[in-house]
Formats: C-alpha cells, sequence, structure tokens
C-alpha cells in the first residue's frame, strides 16, 4: 500500500471516530455546567512558554538579532494550505 493511501486510511478512520465521538456527545446534551468547563480548559494559557519568545515576523530583523545576540534562527516555513490541502 502506497504512503499516501496509508494516510487516507488512518485519516478517514481518525475523522470517522471524531465525528462518532461528537455526535455522542450532542446525543447525550451538553448541559451548560460542561460548556462552562471545557471552554475554560480550552482557553490559551497567558503564561504559555511560547509566547515569551521574542518572534520575529521578517527574516532581516531576525538576522540582525541573531547576530547581535549569536545565536541561530529558527525558521518555519511552508507551502500550500495548513491542513495539507494543497
Amino acid at each position: 500500500m502506497l504512503l499516501s493511501q496509508r494516510f487516507w486510511l488512518v485519516f478517514t478512520c481518525l475523522a470517522m471516530f471524531q465525528i462518532g465521538t461528537m455526535q455522542q456527545l450532542f446525543a447525550e446534551g451538553l448541559n451548560e455546567d460542561d460548556f462552562r468547563r471545557l471552554h475554560k480548559e480550552l482557553q490559551q494559557s497567558t503564561d504559555a512558554p511560547w509566547k515569551t519568545i521574542p518572534w520575529k515576523i521578517a527574516l532581516l530583523d531576525a538576522r540582525k538579532t541573531a547576530l547581535a545576540e549569536d545565536k541561530p534562527i529558527f525558521i518555519w516555513a511552508m507551502d500550500g494550505h495548513p491542513i495539507g490541502c494543497t
């Protein structure tokens, strides 16, 4: 089986599991207390470690800062749609 076929097989199985889980949640009903609890759990933390990093958007700014601080540059680059649908 090709790698792409395996990917889609796994993706489809996971999607079906997720749909089943969501259907069960909606069938049982979601009361207001559960909603508030879930909403609170899903909020981003204000003290998340990634928020303390001085991110640079412009490559030249990052290069200048990296040279001044003698640190490497981490580049996250991608092409296409974020979930892989190009």
